[in-house]
């Protein structure tokens, strides 16, 4: 407590429960949110936010994936999916085609535009994710990545 005005001082990141004595938790919750501010930052000239670079990488990657499908790849809800889908449209990133046999079922296609605005994406991205990675040995990376596969996979009962 700071005896002149009694309010607690809030640590920086690093320091006291926000440094390596945090929760595990709150360290993965507080490397998130700078991960993404780092990632709204690289793609916000080009209009793109990090759910809709979500869901162009995820739809290159899975071409014809549904709106179901890509909020599951995404992890987001089939309603919020919908609406970065429509947005992505309006933009001609993407087109949606019905499906051959299921009428209710829009597979959803990264077009030609689409896929330039992807490339855009994925440079500025790339150099987001090298300075993420920059003090972090190719050995440690694989060892994070494994971890944080592992991690996501217990919590959804893999």
């Amino acid at each position: 407590m700071n005896k002149t005005t009694n309010r607690t001082t809030v640590p920086s990141v690093g320091e006291g429960k926000r440094g390596e004595q945090g929760h595990i938790g709150y360290l993965l919750r507080q490397a998130n949110a700078a991960h993404r501010l780092g990632m709204e930052r690289a793609l916000k000239d080009l209009g793109v936010t990090l759910p809709q670079f979500s869901v162009l990488t995820m739809l290159a990657a899975y071409p014809g994936a549904s709106n179901a499908d890509l909020a599951r790849l995404s992890l987001l809800t089939p309603q919020t999916m919908s609406v970065i889908v429509t947005n992505l449209e309006r933009r001609g990133a993407v087109l949606r085609r019905p499906h051959a046999v299921h009428g209710r079922i829009r597979h959803i296609e990264v077009t030609k535009a689409g896929l330039q605005l992807l490339g855009r994406c994925r440079a500025r991205v790339k150099a987001a994710e090298e300075k993420l990675l920059a003090h972090v040995s190719p050995t440690d990376e694989q060892v994070i990545r494994r971890w944080l596969v592992k991690v996501a996979a217990l919590e959804v009962g893999l």
